[in-house]
């Protein structure tokens, strides 16, 4: 119902607008949608920024969930890297891609590393907050039936974690795929970002709208039909307990 509503809210105001190339209809937009993907030009930069998303999604998790696990389980670990997770919290991102291209080149290393370093201290925060709650007396379980580190992390840390971690999954999607535009906006010659940059020059505001529709529509089904199934069941073992 609030998609429709918002729909009708659309359709309203652009048949109001006085300049209907400022604000396109929605079947205009539509249109330009179906013949984007008639002619394969949506599925070739849309499959490319969706692998700058992954690429830059899998690293920056990886990264910042043993970072975060690290610091919140070691006081002296945190110590440490806390200045630079705070640093790396309040650099814009529009300077990391900016010196990630000069340092690194305009490439796609640069592209994903740019990402993922804007990403990556989001994901330690919330995971080193998670790592701290963690219910001592399971660790103390784990020592005592001398669980190997592997089996420990796998059977009592991580499903502690999983909350934190299935939340910096939802929200580091979100993030990453609208820093990945800027991106590609700035230093790549695909994706949807350098179509948006195409069409910017030439204030084509219904390709700009159907390309970005386009990719929410793919974040939100990645959202319904992958990230929400799978933190329910990574859950599970809580509702069970329970």
């Amino acid at each position: 119902m609030s998609i429709l509503a918002m729909l009708l809210l659309w359709t309203v105001a652009s048949q109001l607008t006085d300049r209907p190339q400022t604000l396109p209809a929605p079947w205009q937009v539509a249109a330009r949608i179906g013949h984007l993907a008639a002619t394969g030009e949506l599925w070739f930069n849309a499959g490319m920024t969706l692998m700058r998303v992954a690429a830059s999604f899998a690293l920056a998790m990886a990264i910042g969930l043993a970072l975060g696990l690290l610091m919140g389980r070691s006081r002296r670990v945190d110590d440490w890297l806390n200045p630079g997770i705070i640093i790396l919290l309040n650099v814009p991102a529009l300077v990391v891609i900016v010196l990630s291209y000069i340092w690194v080149g305009l490439n796609e290393t640069a592209a994903i590393l740019a990402v993922a370093l804007n990403k990556i201290p989001v994901v330690t925060v919330m995971i080193r907050e998670g790592a701290r709650a963690l219910r001592p007396d399971l660790d103390e379980m784990a020592s005592a039936f001398r669980m190997a580190p592997a089996a420990r992390l796998r059977h009592v840390v991580l499903p502690q974690l999983a909350p934190q971690i299935a939340a910096a999954a939802r929200a580091g999607i979100s993030l990453i795929w609208k820093i990945v535009l800027v991106v590609e906006f700035l230093g790549r010659s695909n994706g949807v970002g350098f179509k948006i940059h195409l069409l910017f020059s030439s204030f084509d505001v219904t390709g700009v709208l159907a390309w970005a529709l386009t990719f929410v529509a793919i974040m939100l089904a990645i959202d319904l039909f992958i990230l929400r199934p799978w933190e329910r069941r990574v859950n599970r073992w809580r509702q069970d307990a329970a």
